[in-house]
Formats: structure tokens, C-alpha cells, sequence
């Protein structure tokens, strides 16, 4: 791991534990958005909001803001993607610095550093590019809402708005120096079982279990991970009326993920059919949709914007390495639409769960990731739009 000279800023870690401190879960990063805005118009930078608050059934846009070039058009401008909600918290977040300088949240639920890490990043780079007068060829800020439900704020999002063909997020769980080269297909799953009601003391053999139909369907599942480029889950569940009542009806949702997408439709073929057997035998009928989550992605090392951020990372005082992801993020989004966006480890660990925690000094390290980049493009030529 890089040393970083400079010490964070207090105005860093502040803004970090105050939004952090603000619950945002998908459709309501409301309060969010607007720390975010009121940054940007004190930079004395312009920005707007979308209407996908309306589209999307939220109360929050994306968040679009462009940083002018200073060097006359001359490099590879880029854009830099964060998102606004988190998870559902299922407490309140009260997030402290412990003497190790780890941020945690000592209210025993989600910390909210995905993504808000990289909220502040973006920001703080963006403050010191327009302060310190850094010379740049352009950089576009967007803050998207709902990520964490298969990627809307983004998909909602206009992107021929941007100038920049190649850009970065920062939306991966693991130490700085990480390079997502790939991420996986995803489909979701919602399946509903149809049985016949009865009472289950008196009557049970007139009766027609949906949950045991269901169950079953979910016993012959093939899930978890089923082969290294492939996994598959079970979400939730939820079916009957009564202890005392055969279940009439059963639902249940699942995903299925996949590095290689003919995999991912074969699987889903596969559940769909297994699903219907379990109905069948229990005399039971099932409904099912199929519906796409995000599309995946394959990079090579040697991609151009994939050069540009291991140069910036070693710039930086990190030495890059390559991994594919299991999950989904914004840039999934922007790759299908014909741009190249790479997603880069931040330093958030345990995200998603009560143990979730960033150390001080992987903030301060991202933004100098990010200047890093920012001074990397301007020395290139190719992806402009």
C-alpha cells in the first residue's frame, strides 16, 4: 500500500462522517443530494438535477456537474460516478474514528462508506482542482441515486450529456491499488406458487402446500457459488396466511450471476424448469418473470483506461492488481452504452454488514488517486468523444 504525504483534512473526515451519518437508503437520499449541491455551489461550480426522481418513484435525481478543462481542450477528459443511497440501515449510524483511525459505525448496523467514500472523494478532488487552480482537460462530477437497486439512478441518466467517453468509480470493497477488470450478467428471479387453501388440522389432505412446493423448487436450486464464474441466490421468501392454514400462495425472489452471460441464461433456463417440476408434483401452479439486473463487462490490462488508472494508482503510491467482481455498480451501466468506465477498490471493507469500516487514511489516499488521474488524462489523446 501507498504512504500518503499529506495528512487528511478535518474538512474531509467531516463531511465523510456527516453523510455517513445521514440515512440514504435507494429512493430517499434526499438529504444526501442536497450536502452534495450546496459543496458544489460553494466551489462556485454549476450543476443540475435530473428528473429521475419523478421516473424512478424517489426523491432524488442525478446530481451532474462539469469542471471546465484548463488547458485548452488539449488530453482525454473523464468522469468520475458516485452513488448517494446505501443499503438499508437497520439502525441508526452513528459513525466514530477509533484510535487505529478506522471509521466504524458504533450503532451496530451499516456504515454507509458504500459509496459515500467515494462522495467525499470526488468532492474534496474537486474542491482542490478548483482551488489550487490544478490544470485538467475536463472533468465531469455525477452523483446518482438508487444504485443499490439494480443500478436505476444511473440507467436513468442521460449519458450523452457527457463529453468524456472514459470514466471511474470507486465502488469496490477491497484495498486501493484493486482494478475491476470484469463484472458479471445478472438476471432476477420472481417466482409465486399457487396452492389451495384449507385447514391444516381438519382438512390438511384437501389442501395444496405453495410453500413446500416452493421449498422444494428451492432444495433442487443450484445456488451459491456454482462455478468460479457463476453464482446463484435466494433472497427472500415469504408465503401463507395462518399457522393453522395450508398455504395457498408462496413467493420467493432470486438472482443469478455470471461472468459468462450464455452461463447465466442456462442457469436461469434451469430454474425456471425446476421450479415448474416442484409445482407439478405438488399440485400446485407457479408464475415466474425473468427480468435483466445489470449487464457485465470484460476489460483487458492493457485497455487504455485500465493503463490510465494503474499509471495514476502508482503514481499515487499503490501498485495495482487485477481482480474480477462478483457485484454490480454504476459503471456496468455506462460500459453497455459504448463507454469504457472502470471500477476501482477504494478501501471500504465489509460493506453492507454491521462491520463495515474505512480506514482515515483511504480517504485521503483516494483523492490523491484521483488528482493522480486527473493529471494522467491530460496527458493523453485517445477517448475523447
Amino acid at each position: 500500500m501507498g504512504q500518503v504525504q499529506q495528512p487528511l483534512t478535518t474538512s474531509l473526515l467531516d463531511l465523510f462522517l456527516e453523510l455517513c451519518a445521514l440515512p440514504s437508503p435507494s429512493g430517499k437520499e434526499r438529504a444526501v443530494t442536497d450536502r452534495v449541491a450546496g459543496y458544489l455551489t460553494r466551489l462556485g461550480l454549476e450543476w443540475d438535477e435530473d428528473d429521475a426522481a419523478a421516473r424512478l418513484g424517489g426523491d432524488t435525481g442525478n446530481i451532474y456537474c462539469r469542471i471546465p478543462a484548463t488547458n485548452g481542450g488539449q488530453g482525454t477528459p473523464i468522469f468520475l460516478c458516485a452513488h448517494t443511497d446505501t443499503v438499508p440501515p437497520e439502525a441508526e449510524i452513528d459513525p466514530v474514528v477509533g484510535d487505529d483511525g478506522i471509521v466504524r459505525n458504533a450503532a451496530g448496523t451499516i456504515l454507509g462508506s458504500d459509496n459515500k467514500a467515494a462522495v467525499v472523494v470526488m468532492l474534496e478532488a474537486a474542491r482542490r482542482i478548483v482551488e489550487e487552480g490544478l490544470a485538467n482537460a475536463g472533468v465531469e462530477l455525477l452523483f446518482t441515486p438508487q444504485e443499490e437497486v439494480s443500478l436505476r439512478g444511473a440507467d436513468a441518466f442521460d449519458h450523452t450529456r457527457l463529453v468524456a467517453t472514459t470514466g471511474y468509480v470507486y465502488d469496490q470493497g477491497a484495498a486501493i491499488g484493486e482494478i475491476v477488470l470484469g463484472s458479471p450478467h445478472g438476471r432476477l428471479l420472481d417466482f409465486r406458487f399457487h396452492g389451495r387453501a384449507s385447514h391444516a388440522g381438519m382438512w390438511p389432505e384437501e389442501g395444496r402446500s405453495a410453500i413446500a412446493a416452493a421449498s422444494r423448487a428451492i432444495a433442487d436450486f443450484r445456488l451459491g457459488r456454482v462455478d468460479d464464474e457463476t453464482s446463484a441466490n435466494v433472497g427472500v421468501i415469504s408465503g401463507g396466511t395462518a399457522r393453522n392454514v395450508v398455504p395457498e400462495w408462496c413467493s420467493f425472489t432470486a438472482e443469478v450471476r455470471s461472468h459468462d452471460e450464455r452461463k447465466a441464461i442456462d442457469l436461469v433456463r434451469e430454474m425456471l424448469e425446476t421450479a415448474a417440476f416442484a409445482a407439478s408434483l405438488a399440485e400446485c401452479e407457479v408464475e415466474s418473470e425473468v427480468r435483466p439486473s445489470f449487464p457485465g463487462y470484460r476489460f483487458r490490462e492493457t485497455d487504455e483506461p485500465v493503463v490510465l488508472a494503474a499509471r495514476a494508482l502508482r503514481d499515487a503510491g499503490y501498485e495495482p492488481t487485477y481482480a474480477l467482481s462478483g457485484g454490480g455498480a454504476d459503471a456496468n451501466v455506462f460500459n453497455a452504452r459504448g463507454l469504457s468506465c472502470v471500477n476501482l477498490a477504494n478501501g471500504m471493507m465489509d460493506i453492507h454488514t454491521p462491520d463495515e469500516h474505512i480506514a482515515v487514511a483511504d480517504l485521503e489516499g483516494m483523492v490523491e488517486v484521483t488528482l493522480a488521474l486527473v493529471d494522467a488524462a491530460r496527458g493523453t489523446t485517445w477517448g475523447l468523444a
